[in-house]
Parts: C-alpha cells; structure tokens; sequence
C-alpha cells in the first residue's frame, strides 16, 4: 500500500512541476523588448524557426524585410503572395521571404501548395514551391530536414479574408552565375526575381 501512495504522490510532484514549467514557457513567450527581432537580423535561421514555430494560426511576426517588394504573384480567389527578398544565405542556400494576403471572400488553406512527395509531412505549406533557373534548366526544389519537414511555412490554414500571413521558403542556391530565377508556387502564376547577397 505504501508503494502506491509513494507512486501517486511522485506522480502528481511530477505533474505539479510539468504544469509550471509550462506557465513559465507560455509566460517567457509574451515577453519582449518590443522590436519583434530579438537582436537576430532577418534571414537568420533562428528567426525562420521562430516564424515557422507560429504558424499554427496564432499571431505571427511581419515577414523579413515586409517593406520592400521585389514580386507580386495574384492567384485564384484573390490570394496574392508578395515576395520581399531572395537572399542567398550562408552555407549555400537561398531564402524566399514573403507574405501572403487573402483578398477573397473565403478562408484560404494552402493545401494545393505542398508537394506530392509523400515522405514530406508539412500539410499546409509551401513545400511545393520552387526555383527555375531557365538558363540553367534546372529546378531547385525547398530543402527538407532529417523529420520530413520542408523548410518552410507550414501551418498556412483557415486564413481569413483581409488576413496576412508571413511565409518563407528555403531552397539550395544557384551557381553564383545565376542572378535571376523564377519563383514558382503550384496553383500561381510564376514571378521572375534577381537573387541578392
């Protein structure tokens, strides 16, 4: 008898110490200096997981570099993805920042946006977005981690009329020859962007 009451009461410490190390997580989460970058400069992959850690339909943070437009795709339903940079990163990849906008009268699901791959697990994402280069011929599809997980949005469902979303996509880079490529999402027309960085 006293085994199981030393169990239960170690059980219910256990969950008792689970339950504020939570509080403590959700509260260090709110707190901030205010200028939304932590000290990371846009483009850094701590900032893409951050990005990608909110994509469950919670408030997000502004894409990286949200002023500046170097694309605009328009798409069935009044969905325009606007592209804010193409920036080739550190170790050979290239990183596709944008925002997408649902213009339309109904809640937008990127279902038709991943890939047909079926080891790829991200659901509403942009895993089946991609690069051209037409000089080259060669297609550059998004990279994805050891889990099957695109690098990449994921999340992107139940996005409301006149409600923005910030994605990103991460790809391997072009020789550095290529200057231009073309920026494809399936069911979007493409958009032609010069490579920075």
């Amino acid at each position: 008898m006293s085994i199981r009451h030393t169990t239960k009461a170690r059980r219910g410490a256990a969950a008792t110490a689970l339950a504020a190390a939570l509080a403590l997580a959700v509260a260090g989460c709110g707190s901030g200096d205010g200028d939304g970058d932590g000290g990371k400069k846009p483009g850094d992959g701590a900032d893409r997981t951050s990005t990608a850690a909110k994509d469950d339909g919670g408030e997000q943070e502004p894409a990286a570099d949200s002023s500046k437009t170097i694309g605009e795709m328009k798409g069935p339903g009044g969905i325009v993805v606007t592209l804010h940079s193409a920036e080739r990163d550190d170790g050979g990849f290239v990183t596709v920042n944008a925002t997408v906008t649902n213009h339309g009268s109904r809640l937008f699901n990127a279902i038709d946006w991943r890939s047909k791959e079926t080891e790829v697990k991200s659901l509403s994402s942009v895993s089946g977005a991609s690069l051209v280069d037409e000089k080259g011929k060669k297609r550059y599809l998004v990279l994805r981690d050891t889990d099957g997980q695109c690098l990449c949005t994921t999340g992107l469902s139940g996005i409301k009329p006149d409600e923005s979303r910030p994605l990103f996509a991460q790809f391997p880079a072009p020789p550095k020859s290529v200057t231009e490529v073309d920026f494809q999402i399936p069911t979007m027309p493409s958009v032609n962007v010069t490579l920075s960085g």
